[in-house]
């Protein structure tokens, strides 16, 4: 099969296993039909990431346990769905059936008090639909000492169903305050678990069904934070173009008439800033094999967000299709591995490197090899924790051949066509033999102030609109303003490659020739800053607690901060390269 034929197919794959769900002619009934009930997981309400199966609490449970088959992305996001022990078959009303009797033992009382405690939520799926509720409540108002509070586990369950002709558009599920068990003691207690339907006529569309999910992010209130957030963006983009235009620019062009009326005066007068380091400007970096495998792994993360962000905009990712965004992350980073391997072995060839294929193998695990360790200790944890987010073995097995049946392969063919490619460096000015020595400089000069200085403009841009992610993807708020999001990252972009030109500008003008690795690492510290907003979101902005649930935020969040620092760094590298090369190119030099 050819490289393209691979290609077509695995998206074909992605776009059928991303939804995970049924197609539209199987969500229609007849009166009494019997329409599928899933419970998915229980887990505390403010970790999201510690979830476990449903029956781990010792519900109701059948004699067989049936368990749905998921895509990959499903067993990604943690979502291990079982046949729920309710029967609500279409149109047919139910009131207090009982579900079982079952006699609690007292370790089955103390795993519900547990749960109570801690805020347990389960979640289910109707005919694709989620609904939650919580296990149980916690009595503690008026009461100063906790040995006076009181635990109590709901026992009945209202499922509220809405149809619109032979489909079913919403379904809610509400516990019974009244019917409580208590399971503050531990002793043995017999309990009823009841439950009862109610249907209702709708005149919603079933196209439409899904709405509601998605309008809680797009709410008046929520949409002028989000416009505000984008203008903030945009003043501080017209502000960055506005000191470019006016300062730098007028800068450059004194400097270019300065050096035409100093080639045209005495010869012997000494060159001065930016022009006097022409013959050390395009001199190789030090470790360029690590600065081209860097570029490539950035290029191949810009250009996956790139196409998760046309996925989104298209409408992919509607709330709760349940593991689509894992799913096209994986088949997405796997198609686009071609790219890194092409732009880090060009890059790599064009500074005159010898060991592509070194540079090739480093590329290929400078952002995978990272993740794979992250992703071990956290399984790991998860095993210890019993809960769904620790991935099956055959889910392993599965990234694993991904890896290397098409990651490794179409990195390879990158890494062989960017070597074949010949492209020299395009340098305008001729290096010298010997480099200069880079005169002291004042300590914000240094890499690290450069650094703060250069994070801090880019993350402002960002930081509002940060909140509502942080809050979807570690918290139960949904988000689907793709739109807007997508606006923010193109301002992210612009303020990352604005900004970085300026303080390479700085930085030559210094007479400071080593601009490579600054450009980058001055590209990429947007990502240090977004790490730091990620304590200061889990102290100040969530609840979240315990040791899983804490190493699971802040090491995948390591992750995604090291990718954008990859990405930011591209960015940044390619605008200061660009922008280098234009000025060396526009003066005379000897």
């Amino acid at each position: 099969m050819g490289v393209s034929e691979l290609t077509i197919s695995l998206l074909i794959c992605c776009f059928a296993i991303s939804g995970a769900l049924s197609g539209a002619a199987d969500h229609r009934y007849s009166a009494g039909d019997p329409v599928p009930l899933f419970a998915n997981k229980v887990g505390p309400f403010h970790n999201p990431s510690e979830t476990y199966r449903y029956f781990d609490l010792p519900f109701c449970s059948p004699e067989t346990i049936n368990e749905k088959s998921e895509a990959l992305g499903e067993v990604l996001n943690g979502d291990r769905l079982v046949e729920a022990p309710y029967k609500l078959d279409f149109r047919v009303d139910v009131d207090s059936k009982q579900v079982c009797k079952r006699k609690l033992s007292k370790d089955d009382v103390a795993n519900f008090r547990n749960a109570v405690i801690k805020d347990y939520y389960f979640q289910m799926y109707y005919d694709d639909l989620p609904l939650w509720g919580f296990v149980g409540k916690a009595e503690r108002e008026g009461k100063t000492d906790a040995s006076e509070y009181k635990y109590f586990l709901y026992r009945h369950i209202h499922f509220e169903v809405l149809y619109n002709g032979d489909r079913v558009i919403e379904v809610s599920a509400r516990t019974d305050a009244e019917a409580l068990t208590d399971v503050t003691e531990d002793r043995d207690t017999e309990v009823e678990f009841l439950y009862s339907v109610k249907w209702k006529e709708t005149p919603t569309p079933f196209d439409k069904r899904m709405e509601k999910y998605s309008q809680a992010s797009a709410l008046p209130h929520h949409l002028e934070i989000h416009w505000f957030s984008i203008i903030n963006s945009c003043v501080t983009v017209l502000l960055l173009t506005g000191f470019l235009a006016t300062i730098l620019m007028r800068v450059l062009k004194n400097d270019f008439v300065k050096y035409a009326t100093d080639e045209e005066a005495a010869e012997d007068q000494e060159e001065t800033g930016w022009k006097y380091i022409h013959g050390d400007v395009f001199r190789y970096p030090k470790n360029k094999s690590l600065l081209a495998a860097c570029v490539g792994s950035g290029t191949q993360l810009f250009a996956l967000t790139i196409f998760i962000f046309i996925l989104a905009l298209v409408g992919v990712f509607y709330p709760y299709n349940r593991g689509a965004l894992f799913t096209a992350l994986v088949v997405i980073y796997a198609l686009t591995s071609g790219i890194a391997g092409y732009v880090a072995t060009n890059f790599y060839c064009q500074l005159e490197g010898s060991n592509w294929v070194r540079n090739l193998m480093l590329t290929g695990l400078l952002f995978c090899g990272p993740l794979f360790l992250t992703f071990a200790f956290l399984n790991t944890v998860a095993i210890a924790y019993s809960a769904t987010a620790a991935l099956p073995f055959g889910t392993i097995l599965v990234i694993l051949l991904i890896w290397t049946l098409v990651t490794f392969p179409l990195l390879v063919l990158g890494g062989i066509a960017g070597k074949n490619s010949k492209v020299e460096f395009q340098a305008p000015t001729r290096t010298t033999k010997y480099p200069r020595e880079i005169p002291p400089l004042p300590w914000y000069r240094g890499a690290a102030p450069q650094m703060v200085m250069a994070g801090f403009l880019p993350f402002s841009a960002i930081y509002i609109e940060l909140y509502y992610i942080f809050a979807s993807v570690w918290g139960h708020r949904i988000y689907t303003i793709y739109s807007i999001l997508f606006i923010v990252f193109i301002i992210l972009i612009i303020v990352t490659a604005f900004i970085t030109v300026s303080l390479t500008y700085f930085q030559l003008a210094a007479e400071d020739h080593e601009w490579w690795w600054r450009s980058f690492l001055c590209g990429g510290s947007t990502g240090l800053f977004i790490y730091g907003y990620c304590w200061y979101y889990y102290l100040a902005r969530s609840d979240m607690s315990g040791f899983m649930q804490t190493s699971f935020f802040f090491g995948y969040m390591a992750c995604v901060c090291y990718g954008f620092f990859l990405m930011l760094g591209a960015v940044g590298f390619r605008a200061a390269l660009l922008f280098v090369r234009h000025i060396y190119r526009s003066i005379k030099c000897e």
